[in-house]
């Protein structure tokens, strides 16, 4: 990072410098993560077709929500930051969105769906949970970026808690012989991702009006 704000790549907080991606290291870490949720959503996907699990359909929407949004920030870093702003504000209306799918979707399956596999959605809640904790533990380090940085830390700690919670949920399969553990699961992920939007919503937003005084200032 620089030492000013004078790099128009370069947002600023209170006077200092915020990351804003261009490092070598963070984009071959940000390759990395891409790489993972890639994989994880095909993995994933198949499996909750398998185990008749809305858990894990909806979590393997957000390894795919996460995919194109990791490709985004990468394909943004360097570029102003009213271009980064605009990136971070598309990746949370597109959080929002799947937020609002994930709920709607949940409230329909209530009246159809049957009793998911307990057994498979314990064992790819595991792998999902393991290559969302490397995930998080590669970007741990750049977790207090600009909009565009941050929103990829907040959503692998979404991914990481959600799979911890669809664990719980399969517990609660396992031992009610019962679909709403499942749902109910659905719904909390919904809601961490609708928070989780707002935050990158919010940020992205203050660093945009914030480069536009400084640009009429400049004037």
């Amino acid at each position: 990072m620089e030492s000013s704000c004078g790099s128009q790549a370069c947002g600023c907080s209170g006077g200092m410098p915020v990351f804003d991606g261009v490092d070598p290291r963070y984009k071959r870490v940000l390759w990395t993560v891409i790489a993972i949720n890639g994989v994880m959503f095909l993995v994933e996907m198949a499996a909750g077709q398998l185990a008749g699990s809305q858990a894990l359909k909806a979590d393997a929407l957000d390894f795919l929500g996460d995919t194109i949004t990791y490709g985004l920030s990468l394909a943004v870093i360097g570029s102003s930051v009213p271009t980064r702003s605009m990136a971070a504000l598309f990746k949370g209306l597109s959080l929002s969105i799947m937020a609002l799918w994930v709920f709607g979707s949940t409230v329909y399956n209530t009246l159809i769906l049957g009793i998911p596999s307990a057994e498979v959605m314990g064992g790819i809640g595991m792998l999902a949970l393991t290559a969302n904790l490397a995930s998080v533990l590669l970007l741990m380090r750049y977790k207090d970026g600009d909009a565009n940085v941050r929103s990829v830390w907040l959503c692998s700690r979404n991914d990481a808690i959600g799979n911890v919670i669809v664990m719980f949920a399969a517990l609660g399969v396992w031992g009610s012989s019962s679909a709403w553990p499942d749902l109910a699961v659905a719904a909390v992920m919904a809601g961490i991702f609708l928070t989780s939007s707002f935050q990158i919503l919010r940020q992205a937003w203050a660093e945009y009006s914030t480069d536009q005084r400084q640009i009429e200032a400049a004037r």
